[in-house]
């Protein structure tokens, strides 16, 4: 079968790999689309061995597990993989997956996976945000507009940062108000409940000072690629700014089908009409290298998914 591989300079190639088959507790389906994510384009600066791309897949399934757990054939399924999902065909997980209704595309639902999982508990860590003031740095991509929407929809007042005016514009109708510069917040001296953060660099400590000291200012990323920058002397005294605290999307500490029923939860919001990923291009994936720069250069606003059909 077909597969995306690294070309070990930076990017992909379309190679043939071997086949898979359905194992005792897996699944095989047949990939119609896919959606690169943020940190796949940095692990492929350095790919490990044997590493393939591909965590966020849909498709339909061809093969059933070999012990009657999981989907059966025919169903189609959105999914959440290990790797090696950028392929003909991959190997369902026996959790991180959940059935498509009709009415959802496997274009929108390949959307959903990495960056509507963050965004569900990111939230969730946040608590009730009715009338709360939420700030969100680099909104424009995937998990910054699944987070508004779901947000606003809480009764939260988001206020989101993008590099431009321009990448805010589905976040202003989603609800959020939008700034391009740090800087015109800071002017204001505004105070958020609530801050997320995933820029790193010395936006955290930035975003820091914007926080009120009785809230909260989560740290989930550094698309920046620069390490954060803190100044002990804002510690002293107590009085500048929110603890921080560190998220990641999967904690060791979930129970093995927290992936699975999340999922559920995405899709059925999904195909309630009250969650509507953003998805800027959609690409036959001979194209995935395009993307993939494209991602670099942060010229994608909310997702971009790859066609295998």
């Amino acid at each position: 079968m077909r597969a995306i591989t690294p070309d070990n300079n930076r990017s992909v190639q379309l190679t043939d790999v071997p086949d898979i088959e359905a194992r005792l507790d897996q699944a095989v389906v047949a990939i119609e689309a896919f959606a690169p994510n943020r940190g796949e384009t940095f692990l492929l600066d350095s790919p490990a061995a044997n590493w393939r791309p591909g965590k966020d897949v849909a498709g339909t399934v061809v093969e059933a597990a070999l012990d009657g757990s999981g989907p059966d054939v025919g169903t189609r399924v959105v999914a959440h993989l290990p790797q090696a999902g950028w392929a003909e065909r991959a190997l369902l997980p026996q959790h991180g997956w959940a059935a498509l209704p009709p009415g959802i595309a496997t274009t929108t639902a390949a959307a959903l996976p990495l960056a509507g999982l963050t965004a569900l508990r990111l939230l969730r860590l946040a608590g009730p945000v009715v009338g709360r003031s939420l700030l969100i740095t680099g909104a424009s991509g995937g998990v910054g507009h699944y987070l508004t929407e779901m947000a606003t929809s809480a009764g939260a007042d988001v206020t989101a940062i993008t590099r431009t005016h321009d990448r805010g514009a589905r976040l202003r109708e989603l609800g959020a108000r939008t700034m391009s510069d740090l800087a015109l917040l800071e002017a204001t001296q505004a105070r958020f409940d609530v801050a997320f953060e995933s820029i790193g660099g010395d936006t955290l400590s930035r975003v820091r000072h914007l926080t009120s000291r009785f809230g909260r200012l989560i740290w989930f990323g550094q698309a920046g690629r620069e390490p954060m920058r803190l100044d002990f002397f804002d510690w002293v005294d107590g009085d500048v700014g929110a603890p921080i605290e560190q998220f990641h999307y999967a904690p060791p500490s979930r129970t093995r089908d927290t992936d699975g029923s999340d999922l559920q939860a995405l899709v059925t919001l999904v195909n309630s009409g009250r969650l509507h990923p953003e998805v800027d291009r959609i690409e036959p994936w001979t194209m995935t290298g395009e993307v993939i720069d494209a991602l670099r250069d942060r010229r994608i606003r909310g997702k971009a998914v790859l066609t295998l059909t």
